[in-house]
């Protein structure tokens, strides 16, 4: 395990090195990503300045929710890219040559891919996570940023078992789905607002099915609305992520049990 990882680290450093041989067209590339993501929160600045709350809910404690759902998701995007576009190793056969290599699949084909460039989301989302906790009410303490490096550790797991998800499709379906964008992507969108927005069919789906509130809207309430949940409960609902990103690689491995091959 411990050679996987660091022949995994070797892999990212080389990653780092190539992406940044042109330095001029990464940084306009991270900072496209920034922009890009950044209309987003323009859009809900726009939707306060208009009707100033939104179910109860301010600027600053939606756009804790927004921070922490896009940080985790730029890290899942930044070491599970190798499996949202693991559709081409299969069509391209690339993934019988990782099948002959005496290393952790898992690692060779989340090091396939690792875009630096999605450091611009990161940073974009981290920049709205700290705008709100300055202009929250109350002070932030140690147990609040404690909970909120819990729930973007448990999100990043989460979304990266999405994208392993996604990715064990491809064995039988060749090409990726594109409904599990609405989960991987539109679970992003999702998890940018409360979750007591939505109708209770889909905040049931997003709970027991895709646990996003148990990553997101649950440590989101124990940091900003202590009194509405659980003392323990935003410490151990981000574990879900894990637990989510565990069960995917348990499918992934049935998927490559019955992997036959590309034929070509």
């Amino acid at each position: 395990m411990l050679n996987d990882l660091a022949l995994y680290c070797r892999y990212l450093r080389l990653s780092f090195r190539a992406q940044l041989e042109y330095r001029a067209s990464f940084l306009m590339l991270a900072f496209g990503s920034f922009v890009a993501t950044g209309m987003e929160i323009v859009g809900i600045w726009a939707l306060f300045a208009r009707f100033r709350t939104l179910n109860g809910w301010t600027l600053p404690e939606v756009g804790v929710c927004y921070g922490i759902a896009h940080v985790s998701f730029a890290l899942a995007e930044g070491i599970g890219r190798g499996f949202d576009t693991f559709d081409r190793q299969v069509k391209s056969g690339d993934f019988d040559r990782l099948l002959l290599r005496p290393r952790s699949l898992v690692l060779q084909v989340a090091a396939c891919e690792v875009q630096l460039l999605k450091v611009g989301r990161f940073a974009q989302g981290l920049l709205v996570l700290v705008w709100s906790f300055l202009h929250l009410p109350d002070p932030v303490g140690l147990r609040q940023l404690a909970i909120t490096g819990l729930a973007i550790a448990g999100g990043a797991a989460l979304f990266v078992g999405l994208f392993v998800l996604q990715a064990t499709l491809s064995f039988w379906t060749t090409e990726s789905l594109e409904v599990m964008n609405t989960v991987t992507y539109g679970g992003t969108e999702t998890a940018q607002y409360p979750l007591t927005i939505y109708r209770p069919w889909f905040r049931r789906f997003f709970t027991f099915v895709v646990p996003l509130a148990c990553v997101g809207f649950l440590p989101v309430l124990g940091i900003l609305r202590p009194s509405e949940v659980s003392p323990w409960v935003p410490f151990a609902a981000p574990l879900a992520g894990l637990l989510f990103l565990l069960a995917s690689l348990r499918i992934w491995q049935v998927g490559v049990r019955h992997y036959c091959s590309t034929g070509s």
